[in-house]
């Protein structure tokens, strides 16, 4: 709720949407919408049926009145919060930058009248919230993340070392969510989404559109030297000397770039610079959405 003022920002009028509609439009409507957009001279072939009697009288010339062409734009949010998100070394944990951001861009979906959702993936059952719009379903989807995330910490703290639950089931529930040609927005770092991960975010990506927020913890990109113990969910524990760059690392760059050619657009977010640094970032992300 406190990142609703930098959502803010930047969000101009002109480019707001009108409010939701039932079901989506992934292309132009026949007909026209019922918001006038401008009135214009008339030229050959336009339609008789909009002529604007009240500029045709006051200027002698004929014109017609253009529309709007409605559309609705839903949103769903998934949020990871699985174990490996629980994980931070400078300002927060990777699930609350994840948070943040999500929480960013749905106020800016919100406020141009679009519906907002959230699936949430963790270690217990999952958070489901369907797309609404206006101010009360932005409400409900941060108090909702609020208590997913405190949930998660709950039920990771003192637990056992276990194998990460995959993320694509949760990404399968946030697609039965969304009609079609909606909009989903995965902020995860992706760690051990799952065997069938990839293939199925791109069957998804061919019937909605898919957007990617990529967290980054400042210690995956510059590793201080020396030797870290390590816990597996197998528990095999040990001590590693990891290279500050080894050839079989696959860099956040690489993954972005793998991802923009199968069409999902995608930005890195930096854990440790925090929600002002990711305000512009999430305002070009509504962009593209």
């Amino acid at each position: 709720m406190g990142l609703r003022h930098l959502a803010r920002r930047g969000s101009a009028p002109a480019t707001r949407t009108l409010a939701g509609l039932p079901g989506g439009i992934v292309t132009r409507r026949r007909g026209r919408g019922s918001e006038p957009e401008d009135v214009r001279l008339w030229s050959e072939g336009d339609d008789r049926r909009f002529i604007d009697r009240n500029a045709t009288a006051r200027t002698g010339q004929l014109h017609v009145r253009t529309h709007y062409d409605e559309r609705d734009r839903a949103v769903v949010l998934l949020a990871d919060f699985r174990l490996s998100m629980l994980f931070g070394t400078r300002r927060a944990l990777r699930s609350v930058a994840a948070a943040e951001a999500l929480a960013l861009l749905g106020w800016r979906v919100a406020a141009d009248g679009g519906r907002v959702g959230l699936a949430v993936a963790s270690a217990g059952a999952p958070t489901v919230l369907r797309p609404a719009g206006g101010e009360r379903a932005m409400i409900a989807v941060t108090g909702a993340l609020a208590q997913a995330h405190a949930d998660a910490l709950a039920a990771e703290s003192g637990a056992p070392a276990r194998a990460e639950p995959p993320l694509e089931a949760t990404l399968g529930l946030a697609r039965s969510l969304l009609p079609a040609g909606g909009h989903l927005v995965i902020a995860s770092a992706l760690d051990d989404p799952g065997p069938g991960f990839d293939e199925l975010l791109t069957l998804l990506a061919e019937r909605i559109a898919i957007r990617l927020i990529l967290v980054s913890d400042a210690f995956e990109r510059t590793r201080p030297p020396g030797y870290y113990p390590f816990a597996l969910a197998n528990g095999r524990r040990g001590t590693a000397l990891p290279n500050a760059a080894g050839p079989a690392e696959e860099s956040a760059e690489a993954r972005l770039a793998d991802y923009a050619r199968r069409g999902i657009a995608s930005v890195r977010l930096d854990v440790e610079t925090g929600p002002e640094a990711y305000a512009p970032l999430m305002e070009r992300l509504d962009a593209v959405l």
